[in-house]
Parts: structure tokens; sequence; C-alpha cells
């Protein structure tokens, strides 16, 4: 009995030592120069002034989902960050279920025109409360409609962050050409058919002034 009681505590600490470890990992800064991180209500509070003294050098905040869904946090995160001195963008959560006319009014009623913001970022994704599946030709106008508005809006073109199911099922990036921004964590990603700018690389990730884990992004050299 001892003899398994102490295999168990073995395990435990290595299993507590890879956690730790997958916590605080990230691409070498000697590969990838330019890191930051995406946070949502999620991720609950964040004191932008301490994630700025942890290298972060962009942060993205999710402003708005599907047609009707705005992120409670995110007019504190979008103040807050640029008053810590970090490049801020803005990210709309893209849904089967609604059309795109209404996701883009919300996006655009919610996040404030600002010529020095980065990019704003659509994520697609499949989500648990939308189980419709449209013909590929559809979701693909869709997505144009939505990228144009907000570009219209915002000023610059968008970037798509496409997941490998989304991607394997739409094949988004032979057919839209906007900045990738793909999605793998702790390994380099190779689904889409054009090379990423952007790569979430954990979604593990543990930053000072934040209490939960959170998204941590590399821009492509």
């Amino acid at each position: 009995m001892r003899t398994i009681a102490w295999l168990a505590l073995a395990a435990g600490i290595a299993a507590g030592g890879v956690w730790w470890f997958a916590g605080r990992w990230a691409p070498s800064r000697a590969d990838y120069a330019v890191q930051g991180i995406d946070v949502s209500d999620a991720n609950g509070a964040v004191d932008w002034a301490m994630v700025k003294a942890r290298d972060v050098d962009f942060a993205y905040a999710r402003a708005t989902a599907a047609a009707a869904t705005r992120d409670a946090r995110f007019p504190g995160h979008w103040a807050a960050i640029a008053e810590a001195g970090i490049r801020r963008g803005a990210i709309h959560v893209f849904s089967l279920c609604a059309v795109a006319a209404d996701q883009a009014g919300a996006f655009v009623a919610t996040v404030p025109r600002d010529p020095d913001a980065l990019p704003a970022a659509i994520d697609l994704d499949f989500h648990d409360d939308c189980p419709a599946r449209p013909d590929r030709q559809v979701v693909l106008d869709e997505v144009r409609q939505l990228a144009a508005t907000i570009e219209t809006h915002s000023g610059k073109p968008v970037v798509l962050r496409v997941s490998p199911e989304f991607e394997a099922e739409y094949r988004v990036s032979e057919a839209i050409p906007r900045p990738l921004w793909s999605v793998g964590n702790f390994f380099a990603p190779d689904y889409a058919t054009r090379p990423w700018r952007m790569w979430r690389s954990s979604n593990l990730r543990r930053v000072d002034g934040i209490d939960r884990p959170v998204n941590w992004n590399v821009v492509a050299p």
C-alpha cells in the first residue's frame, strides 16, 4: 500500500510539473519577437499595468459574439489596454446561427473607431449553442459581408482566426484573402492553405495580473 501511495504522489507531482510548465511556456522571443494575449469576460478582471510589465506587446479583447452578445468587460478592457500603453484590437466571434448584417451591426455599435487600433479579428469556430452547418458558399459569403462592414468601420483589413475544425469544413483560407490567425497549442499549425500571420500558441498561459489562464499569441517574423 505504501508503494502505491508513493507512486500516486510521484504521478501527482509529475502532473503538477507539466501543468506548471504549460502555464508558463511561450514560443521563443528569438523566433517570434512580438507576442501578446487575447481576453474575454471569461478571464475575469485584468490588471493591465501588471500585464504590461510582463512583456505583453499587444492585446485583443472580445467585443461581440453572434448578433446579440456584447462582452460585458469589453468597454473596460478597451480603455484600460490603451491606458497601459499596450496596442489593442477587438474580436468578433462569428456565429453560423446569425446573419452577417446583424453581427456586423453589433460590432460596429460596440467597438469605437480608433485609427491606432490593431486590425479587428473575426473568430471562426463551431459552438455548442449553434448546431447549424450551412453550405460552404453561404458561409463564405456571410464571412465576406461581415468582414467588409467591419473593414469599412475600422479602416483596416480584418484578421481571420480560423480553428482547424472550421477550416477543414469550409476551407476559408483558400477563399478569403485576409491575414490568418491560426490555432494550435505548443506546436506551430500548418492546416491552412496559406501561411498564418498570427498563431494562438497556447490557451493555458498564466500571466501576472490575470487570475485565469489566457490565450497567448505570437506574430509571424
